[in-house]
């Protein structure tokens, strides 16, 4: 395991789109807690690298007719979905990350359609959406299996150090493999 890393800092700006999202403070207490924790994780746990000055991120919480918008027009995909990423440049796990990180984009009413369905609390659902958002932009993905489990492995480590349970207990088991 790597040696403790400097406290990594981000500068998280926030743009709050629909309404029917919490107040900006509350929005920023909760990003900065989450993902202070996940960036806490990825320098302490994995030696992931962070630059000198506070990588900048947008976070852009928005409502289900937007996010299908840019959906289609980024992925072909015409249908709103829970969280979108954009990194700011292409980064492999590990790698330095630049002076802007990306954006991540989330869906108001798909987080709580989804909330409902898993019988979490909105709070807790948005919290590991974040978490999920910000591996992307360190070039984590999902789209092979052995990515999805490395992800996932993170996802749900990140998020017990934050007292939250596993997001992916209940689904089909995944051989866990070991974090690199």
């Amino acid at each position: 395991m790597p040696g403790l890393q400097h406290m990594p800092q981000l500068d998280i700006q926030i743009s709050r789109e629909d309404e029917g999202w919490p107040d900006e403070p509350a929005l920023q207490d909760l990003s900065e807690r989450t993902l202070g924790a996940a960036a806490e994780f990825l320098a302490n746990s994995l030696g992931q690298p962070f630059p000198k000055m506070a990588p900048e991120l947008s976070l852009v919480f928005t409502d289900d007719a937007s996010i299908r918008e840019i959906n289609a027009e980024w992925r072909s995909q015409d249908k709103p979905t829970n969280v979108l990423s954009f990194p700011a440049f292409p980064l492999q796990p590990g790698g330095m990350p630049g002076p802007m990180l990306g954006d991540i984009i989330i869906a108001r009413e798909t987080v709580d359609r989804e909330a409902v369905d898993l019988e979490k609390s909105f709070d807790d659902h948005l919290t590991h959406l974040l978490v999920h958002g910000f591996l992307h932009l360190f070039g984590y993905d999902h789209m092979e299996n052995d990515e999805a489990e490395k992800m996932e492995a993170l996802e749900t480590r990140i998020l017990a150090q934050l007292g939250l349970s596993d997001p992916y207990e209940g689904q089909e088991p995944i051989e866990q493999s070991p974090i690199v």
